[in-house]
């Protein structure tokens, strides 16, 4: 692709979510493709601000409420000014981006990317009204993007079975994960007690504190598994101003199941992967997801797996089931028996690794620049 194309990576903030992960990580591998790239947010705010990789720009639209209309006229502006040869466009579920750049009335191409199990997003935050709504909005403006990608066969599908959007206009390109320096990460020490190498072993769980990872699944199979054998749990991740509710609902289960002495909520950290890599079984929870980024993390450490089998990408991370144990959402003896087994009888961490690998930046930016080049 010509050097002197650009593109402007289109996203609400950069709170330390997937998706915030996956934009910059396209991010740092277009500008090695040689792009001219910056990543614009409608809110810059977000634990993932100060990893801005270098050679992308940060853009902050200071977006307020309400949030849609000044983010989307913020962008026509943007646009207008900087001109960009492609727009990509995440968590963007009113089609912000779409909107943006017809009002522009600039020769901006723009990429929806679709990060999440709509179906299920909708069904969690919204009613039946709001969700026909929601739906009828995704098709008439995703429909009058350049492109679509999404980011795992579940989530195309569920796009195309609720929209007029043809299931062969929609590219299926999973999420990039394997940093270029993933293994650099993977490898440095983590400064928890518990993952010493005398100590017993460690189940781990990364992600929100919210009601779609389901860690009160996580958390009863766990008081489960702690009744055959010695074992701790630590889960990595932060709460979520819209659901502050969760966590104390997990503290207050931890109390009430006698395991607070094997658990532990440590919060945000900044490199899940070292944590991952001496952790004995990695274990996802969700109710659903758009892809799994840390199902793919995890394989790329060395790490064992056991996944609920939700709507959608962790069976496609994991083969169905060739690369870890799949199990039913909200089935907390279930995923304690994959727990147990795996325990029991590790995975192959070298045949894990490379399954990891086909998640890797380089891979996934080739992916999207066929797209672009297509456009």
């Amino acid at each position: 692709m010509n050097k002197t194309k650009s593109i402007h990576l289109f996203i609400p903030n950069l709170d330390g979510g997937g998706a915030e992960k996956v934009i910059l990580n396209l991010a740092q591998g277009f500008v090695r493709q040689g792009m001219a790239v910056a990543v614009v947010a409608a809110q810059a705010e977000g634990a993932f601000l100060q990893d801005i990789p270098d050679g992308v720009e940060l853009v902050d639209l200071e977006a307020s409420s309400p949030v849609f209309v000044t983010k989307t006229l913020a962008l026509k502006r943007h646009l207008q000014r900087t001109r960009p040869n492609y727009l990509l466009s995440t968590l963007d579920i009113l089609g912000s981006a779409v909107l943006a750049r017809n009002l522009a009335q600039v020769p901006t191409q723009v990429l929806m990317v679709v990060q999440t199990h709509l179906s299920q997003q909708f069904k969690d935050r919204h009613g039946p009204l709001m969700t026909r709504l929601k739906w009828f909005g995704v098709g008439q403006m995703y429909g009058r993007a350049d492109a679509i990608a999404a980011a795992s066969q579940g989530v195309a599908t569920d796009l195309a079975s609720h929209t007029p959007i043809a299931s062969q206009g929609i590219e299926v390109i999973h999420n990039p994960v394997v940093t270029y320096n993933f293994y650099e990460k993977v490898i440095q020490p983590v400064n928890h007690p518990w993952f010493a190498p005398d100590q017993p072993p460690v189940i781990l769980g990364v992600g929100r504190l919210v009601k779609q990872k389901d860690f009160a699944t996580l958390v009863q199979a766990f008081a489960q598994v702690r009744q055959q054998r010695p074992a701790r749990l630590v889960i990595l991740g932060t709460g979520d101003k819209r659901e502050p509710h969760i966590k104390p609902r997990l503290q207050a289960m931890i109390q009430e199941l006698g395991i607070a002495d094997d658990v532990d909520l440590p919060g945000f950290v900044s490199n899940p992967y070292a944590y991952m890599a001496r952790a004995h079984v990695f274990a996802l929870s969700s109710i659903y997801e758009g892809f799994g980024n840390v199902v793919a993390e995890a394989l790329a450490a060395g790490t064992p797996v056991v996944s609920t089998d939700c709507e959608s990408g962790p069976a496609e991370i994991l083969d169905y089931g060739s690369y870890g144990i799949l199990v039913p959402v909200k089935d907390a003896a279930a995923l304690a028996r994959g727990i147990l087994d795996t325990l029991a009888q590790p995975t192959n961490p070298e045949r894990s690794k490379q399954r990891g690998a086909d998640f890797s930046i380089d891979k996934v930016c080739e992916d999207y620049l066929n797209i672009l080049n297509r456009l």
